[in-house]
């Protein structure tokens, strides 16, 4: 039989940890706990968990530069919990990399829901990824699966798991409507139960990296009320 897989708690209310941990624990999972964000660095380089719940709000290094360092050498799923009801909380987790967010007060069974739909789409760290020979290039923009690279005019441009994955996607299909359904569908996995601002924050962060004026994108197009388009009329086809 194998291990359970290992769940990282990281939040600075002994309420919200002993409760998590319970639930999850009850669900089958391994649970690992830390109080604040040095000790979540700490606890993840021990143990290295098979995902991650983590606070905005922490104490000594917050949330955000967590999840911000864990993505330099992990793909490992992060889902941000934030006890304000503030969007800026959410849109800032997402851009550091962060796979979902989570806003307090929450049902424990929708979070349980969210940390096995995250689960059922693991990557993995970045060391252990297989390698993929595909390179796709489409106008001045050219991606390397393999190497995980984006160029933008033969200028490298660094792109988070959920961005580069995103724009692969877009760039397979480009010059093909892609519905906000299926893009939700194949980035964040068929049980997602996050709202479509998710997508949202993405898409607006990529063109800020991809074009030559966000403002004005003329790569990544919506289409107002189905979804996005990448646009190949914008280079020669491939």
């Amino acid at each position: 039989m194998a291990d359970p897989q290992l769940i990282l708690v990281v939040d600075d209310e002994p309420s919200y940890r002993d409760a998590l941990s319970v639930a999850l624990q009850r669900e089958g999972f391994a649970v690992d706990t830390a109080a604040d964000g040095v000790e979540a660095l700490e606890r993840f380089a021990a143990s290295r968990p098979a995902l991650i719940l983590l606070d905005v709000m922490l104490p000594r290094i917050s949330g955000v530069d967590v999840c911000r360092e864990i993505r330099k050498t992990s793909r490992v799923p992060i889902i941000m919990v934030t006890a304000r009801n503030a969007e800026i909380d959410a849109v800032v987790g997402l851009e550091v990399g962060a796979d979902d967010y989570v806003t307090k007060p929450f049902r424990l069974r929708e979070l349980i829901a969210r940390v096995r739909a995250a689960l059922r789409r693991l990557p993995g760290d970045l060391e252990e990824q297989g390698e993929r020979a595909d390179q796709i290039e489409v106008g001045e923009v050219r991606l390397d699966a393999a190497r995980h690279e984006v160029s933008v005019h033969g200028e490298q441009v660094q792109l988070p798991l959920k961005e580069f994955d995103l724009l692969e996607l877009l760039l397979i299909n480009a010059g093909r409507v892609l519905t906000r359904d299926v893009l939700i569908d194949r980035i964040w996995g068929p049980n997602y139960y996050g709202d479509t601002k998710t997508l949202d924050v993405h898409i607006k962060r990529l063109r800020s990296k991809i074009e030559d004026d966000p403002a004005a994108p003329e790569r990544i197009l919506t289409v107002r009320g189905v979804g996005y388009r990448y646009e190949r009329a914008h280079a020669p086809l491939i």
